[in-house]
């Protein structure tokens, strides 16, 4: 009897396992790879996931990240993965076989693309954000040649409700933009920034970031920009001034806590104004710093700074007048000058000033010149050459330092 049973129920469970199996074959013949992305439009300073679904176990994929600058040029970076027993690639624990990048990060893509045909190979700069408040980067995923997934995720530089306005000589009497968080945002640390040796309005994209944080912040140019000297020799420390006095005055600005923030040749004005002004300045934060003045960039008989009408000389930054904290940020790679010996003597000598406010050097492996200020944007190997460190170097000392630029703006807020 049992045998009988036995015979006449096994057509009907080879059917059901027959069905089954079609049913699985039907499934995996009609999903489609996708990617998915945790925040699809983000802050540019923002880190995101991106999860690539619908592949077959173990196939191999690879994953193109593209985007344009201003200047039309076009900056790509690709990594070849193998898909998990699910059929899933996440970026931020994969690691890549191959590729621009070898690690496991979701934000490799982003920050290892380089121009392609590399003519230049120096630095990705997206449209201004006064102009232009985003910037798109197209994902693609291919499999044997083929193009089989894509998406366009959007890298903003203001938040929503944040304003940019244009500051000129003749208006204003500062070349800079003015960069607000949204109305309403409560009084916040403002932040003065600039750039270095490179002149012009380098630390846009910065100050951009940092309002949209909540921070009021100005950037300034203060050579080599219309109406400007042409060149980094005798700049008046007063035009800082100036400038600081335009931001203080906006309502969402707390004049008691506005840090001034300098790259490079910057971080010698920013420390001297730290000293001279500080019942103006509370604080500074300077990356790949010098603790000494330095001459004029092209006349090393002249004076790159000027006080009063009369010339800084070179000579070690006097710190014992600062009145907030100092935050001093360099790569142990830098291979434009001793900044990481630089960090250390600021710290040490505020230190040695009894200063009671907060104030560190912090020293990142692996990072050159081009350690801040905020991460993810790509940098070619043209300028990592000149600069030193590696991309892998810079991007985790930018992740890092910007978190904690921002953890001690917050601390005063």
């Amino acid at each position: 009897m049992a045998e009988h049973l036995t015979r006449r129920l096994a057509p009907l469970a080879a059917a059901i396992v027959l069905g089954g199996l079609a049913a699985c074959t039907s499934q995996s013949a009609t999903s489609h790879p996708s990617i998915a992305v945790s925040a699809p439009t983000a802050l540019a300073d923002q880190a995101i996931d991106v999860t690539v679904t619908g592949l077959a176990p173990g196939q191999h994929v690879t994953v193109t990240a593209q985007a344009v600058d201003a200047a039309h040029r076009t900056w790509r970076a690709q990594a070849s993965y193998t898909a998990s027993p699910h059929g899933v690639v996440n970026l931020t624990s994969a690691a890549p076989f191959a590729g621009s990048y070898r690690t496991a990060d979701g934000m490799g893509l982003f920050w290892s693309m380089n121009e392609v045909g590399g003519q230049d190979n120096e630095f990705f700069y997206p449209a201004v954000p006064q102009s232009q408040p985003d910037f798109p980067v197209r994902l693609t995923v291919t499999s044997d040649g083929r193009a089989i997934a894509s998406s366009v995720v959007t890298r903003q530089w203001l938040a929503h409700g944040e304003t940019a306005r244009v500051l000129t000589p003749k208006a204003d009497g500062v070349s800079g933009v003015l960069f607000l968080p949204p109305p309403g945002t409560p009084r916040h640390p403002a932040v003065l920034v600039f750039g270095g040796a490179e002149g012009g309005m380098s630390q846009t994209f910065t100050a951009a970031l940092l309002a949209a944080r909540g921070y009021p912040a100005l950037t300034v140019a203060y050579f080599d920009w219309p109406g400007q000297p042409s060149q980094l020799q005798a700049i008046p420390l007063e035009y800082f001034v100036k400038a600081e006095r335009i931001l203080a005055a906006q309502p969402g600005a707390d004049p008691a806590h506005l840090l001034v923030m300098g790259y490079s040749r910057g971080s010698e004005a920013a420390l001297l104004l730290a000293d001279h002004f500080p019942g103006l300045f509370h604080g500074a934060i300077v990356y790949s710093p010098s603790s000494d003045v330095n001459p004029a960039q092209s006349d090393t008989a002249q004076p790159a700074w000027t006080l009063n009408g009369k010339p800084v000389w070179p000579a070690p930054i006097p710190l014992n007048h600062i009145s907030g904290p100092v935050i001093a940020i360099a790569g142990d790679s830098d291979a434009l000058w001793n900044s990481e010996g630089s960090a250390t003597q600021i710290s040490s000598e505020l230190g040695l000033a009894g200063s009671p406010y907060r104030h560190q050097a912090v020293i990142y492996l692996n990072a050159g010149h081009g350690v801040g200020t905020f991460p993810y944007l790509p940098i070619g190997d043209a300028a990592l050459q000149v600069l030193g460190g590696t991309r892998a170097g810079d991007v985790a000392a930018q992740r890092s330092g910007w978190q904690l630029v921002l953890h001690q703006l917050a601390a005063l807020a």
